[in-house]
């Protein structure tokens, strides 16, 4: 390949199966290995991530995000998506459609007995809000700036205001 070439390539083209793990567990529950696919691409408006999570556990905490739209594509076995307070079997083959909004929170759990592998796909909007309804945290991120706190920890618009 030449040189416009190799840097085209390395711009615009990931391998999943080339991308390094990182692995985030916190036990008992969530334990996943992930890589940013989209991470120094030329890509400003798409994300997209591999997860592989563990039989038994789940990739993140139940939330759901005020901005980013997601889709998950479950290249290798089977789990469950919690949904809406419902729990929905997904398996290998299957793309998974989420929006954003406080209708549906969501988790993917690895229920089986073999590794759970999927992309994530979604859109990068920033900044961005997460909800997480287990731990009634809420989350803001954007570039430079990531705030988690609870209700119960929110401020009055004035306070400290002369």
């Amino acid at each position: 390949m030449n040189t416009k070439a190799q840097k085209l390539a390395a711009r615009l083209i990931r391998n999943f199966d080339d991308a390094t793990l990182v692995r985030q567990q916190r036990a008992p529950l969530y334990d996943t290995m992930c890589a940013g696919l989209s991470d120094g691409s030329a890509a400003t408006k798409l994300g997209a991530a591999v997860d592989i999570v563990a039989p038994g556990k789940r990739s993140c905490p139940y939330h759901y995000h005020l901005a980013q739209e997601e889709m998950f594509v479950v290249l290798e076995g089977a789990g469950s998506l919690r949904v809406a307070g419902e729990m929905l079997p997904v398996r290998a083959g299957d793309v998974i459609f989420i929006p954003p909004g406080p209708e549906y929170p969501h988790q993917l759990i690895n229920s089986s007995d073999a590794p759970l592998k999927y992309l994530s796909i979604s859109t990068q909007e920033q900044p961005e809000v997460c909800v997480y309804p287990d731990s009634g945290k809420t989350g803001a991120f954007a570039k430079g700036h990531r705030l988690m706190q609870r209700e119960a920890a929110n401020l009055d618009y004035w306070d400290g205001e002369s």
